[in-house]
């Protein structure tokens, strides 16, 4: 095996987890072993060890990178729309292209949310859709507050069926393995969502005549 050139710590451990993301796209992620992450980026076992005491803090460090760099780009594109819809459609947008372009992502983060216990990449895939979710109903707020979403808006349920989406287009995407129809899907399915989003709920009284 050639000899690795030396990085700095950090660098490695992106490195690492660059690599399991890659091996994910095309294997299971519970097959992946620390051999294959270490022959991936031409270093023994042992000096990938000496920079992750232990499998499970690559998995963390795994799902810390796609939190990280999966906000860092949703937060770039929401922040630039002053509407509410086009905020949300270019955070729904952004995600989608950030999938098929790691198709290993969900792949872990369903192999990981599956195992029993409170693991270390357990705890930091909750607190992404935390996070996620917060970002969300903060742009839903918004949207309520300035009167360009509807003022009885469920800002909970909202939230939750835009993650569905995303979730619903993306394990399809997983069975079919096709990314390309998961971008082409996506515009569509955003539009029935944003045409539900803006429409005026049924005031009390007119609930009763229906």
């Amino acid at each position: 095996m050639p000899r690795a050139k030396y990085l700095p710590t950090k660098e490695r451990r992106n490195e690492a987890v660059e690599a399991v993301i890659e091996l994910a796209a095309a294997k299971n992620p519970e097959d992946i072993t620390t051999t294959a992450i270490a022959g991936r980026m031409k270093l023994s076992q042992g000096a990938l060890f000496r920079h992750f005491p232990t499998k499970d803090a690559i998995w963390r460090d795994v799902i810390n990178w796609v939190s990280n760099r999966l906000f860092e780009r949703i937060d770039k594109v929401a922040g630039g729309e002053s509407d509410p819809a086009a905020a949300l459609e270019a955070t729904f947008m952004a995600h989608i292209a950030f999938v098929a372009e790691h198709p290993g992502v969900p792949r872990i983060l369903m192999g990981q949310l599956q195992r029993a216990g409170a693991t270390p990449a357990k705890q930091a895939a909750h607190a992404l859709t935390s996070n996620y979710t917060t970002r969300l109903r903060r742009i839903l707020a918004a949207g309520r507050s300035s009167g360009k979403l509807p003022s009885d808006l469920d800002e909970a349920a909202a939230a939750t069926l835009f993650l569905g989406m995303i979730q619903g287009l993306v394990v399809q995407a997983l069975i079919s393995g096709d990314q390309d129809q998961m971008r082409a899907d996506a515009p569509r399915v955003f539009a029935i969502y944003r045409a539900g989003l803006m429409h005026d709920a049924a005031k009390p009284e007119e609930r009763k005549c229906i």
